[in-house]
């Protein structure tokens, strides 16, 4: 990035005459967006530069979250050159495709020379091939390959992360020729906290800490204050694992090599931040069977992205109503065995989503492994009994109580003793199991795991019933 772009930037900072888009709760203000709506109708350009186009990349992207879909393109195109591009690396990947399809590729290859790497590429990876290469080819030829090199990476690893502009020096340089570099050079990053150590290959040596430099004498060489770099990262390294390495050590940026240990970016806190927002809002999302469905989705794309779900839920939903098909003549001939199984179901099923829930977080952030796992399972069974037994006696009592039966409030007591125990069981074997398999726990655990509740307590309750009332 250049001086000018720097300074293009920081003129869009916002300022404390600004106008304040978010009222108390967080929220864009309802006045401000009517306003923007009409400035959009009217093509106000005027009103639009001065109080959309000077905000910050993130809140001109809560603003086309906010705004109708057939505005945001109208705004875009209002703004003109100064729209800025980085506000599509903040919205949700159907808006931001909605927009760049309808970008010409000559101003989109405009846009995407003045980004960072990290978030040209993060557009980028959403094109078509052939507009993607189009544009790429109106680059010039030295940003076009560091494009390329991180598209080239596997989608979600830390090579698609990184951001390819760096700082990196020789060993044999001083303290101050490394400073005299920094102020002339008008080609660097917009913001670093370190500088990298390399050979004429490129081979990461080490690293150097701005502040290092800073309190050093400047005829100091950097091989004499460098340091082995924090943890360097694969660039094939899934992003996720790399968050994880950024949480462990507290680090703000770390180096990221190829296979042969050579420079190729560098990955920073705010993208980690990013991925770490990315993964828990897909573990929750996976857990609840939605894909990868998005707020801006339309009716057709939210019903297929979860339509097969449910269709799995049906399958697993007639398997338990066959369990209780067993049991029909039972049933008929004591009523109060309708009313009360799905009780003992439903208590299974939330017991054995507490379970769930917490074993694939543990899962998705490595502190569940195999050193631990035998330790945590029996912490899960003790756990199921002894809730077992606690709601089994309030459940007998209520049951005892209600119907006159307290043998029936015996029945349905060790029924939830059973389901309780095989809930926390499944609970966590189950995304074990699936994680041991190669298969994400987050995606098909939650189906599992209320089959397993589902089917056990409705067999546990009727089958006992059955037995004890010989019906």
């Amino acid at each position: 990035m250049t001086t000018t772009d720097t300074e293009d930037r920081i003129r869009k900072r916002p300022t404390d005459e600004d106008v304040d888009i978010y009222n108390e709760d967080g929220n864009v203000r309802s006045d401000f967006l009517a306003r923007l709506g009409a400035a959009i109708a009217d093509r106000d350009t005027l009103f639009l530069r001065q109080n959309v186009a000077r905000l910050h990349e993130s809140e001109i992207g809560d603003l086309l979250e906010s705004i109708q879909p057939d505005q945001r393109l109208a705004l875009v195109h209002l703004l003109g050159d100064d729209f800025d591009m980085t506000a599509l690396t903040e919205v949700d990947e159907t808006i931001r495709r909605e927009i760049v399809d309808q970008l010409p590729n000559e101003q989109i290859a405009a846009a995407i020379g003045e980004l960072d790497s990290d978030d040209a590429v993060y557009i980028l990876e959403d094109l078509d091939q052939e507009d993607r290469e189009e544009i790429l080819a109106q680059l010039p030829f030295t940003e076009r390959v560091r494009l390329c090199r991180a598209l080239d990476y596997p989608e979600s690893s830390a090579g698609r992360r990184m951001q390819t502009e760096f700082v990196a020096v020789p060993p044999f340089w001083t303290v101050g020729q490394t400073i005299d570099y920094m102020r002339e050079e008008e080609d660097l990053p917009y913001s670093f906290s370190q500088i990298f150590v390399i050979d004429p290959t490129f081979k990461l040596l080490g690293a150097v800490d701005l502040d290092q430099i800073l309190r050093t004498k400047r005829q100091t060489k950097i091989e004499a204050i460098m340091r082995e770099t924090n943890h360097p990262i694969p660039a094939e390294m899934d992003q996720e694992e790399a968050a994880q390495l950024f949480e462990q050590y507290d680090l703000l940026s770390a180096a990221v090599v190829d296979e042969n240990e050579r420079l190729v970016g560098v990955l920073t806190i705010d993208d980690v931040v990013d991925v770490i927002h990315e993964e828990a809002d897909e573990d929750i999302k996976r857990l609840g069977g939605v894909g990868d469905e998005e707020l801006s989705d339309n009716v057709i794309s939210t019903v297929r992205s979860r339509f097969l779900w449910l269709l799995i839920n049906l399958g697993t939903a007639m398997l338990s109503a066959s369990v209780i098909g067993l049991f029909d003549g039972s049933i008929e001939k004591m009523i109060a065995l309708a009313v009360l199984m799905p009780i003992v179901a439903s208590m299974g099923g939330n017991a054995g989503t507490q379970t769930m829930t917490v074993t694939v977080r543990a899962l998705a952030t490595r502190d569940l492994d195999i050193y631990n796992a035998g330790r945590i399972i029996r912490r899960e069974a003790g756990v199921g009994i002894l809730n077992g037994i606690l709601f089994a006696i309030l459940l007998g009592v209520i049951a005892g109580t209600w119907f006159h039966n307290y043998q029936l409030g015996a029945v349905i007591g060790a029924a939830m003793i059973i389901n309780l125990m095989a809930a926390a069981l499944a609970g966590i074997l189950l995304p074990l199991l699936l994680d041991k398999m190669g298969a994400d726990p987050a995606i098909a655990s939650s189906v599992f795991v209320t089959t397993v509740t589902d089917c056990t307590g409705f067999f546990a309750f009727l089958g006992i019933a059955t037995w004890w009332f010989g019906i």
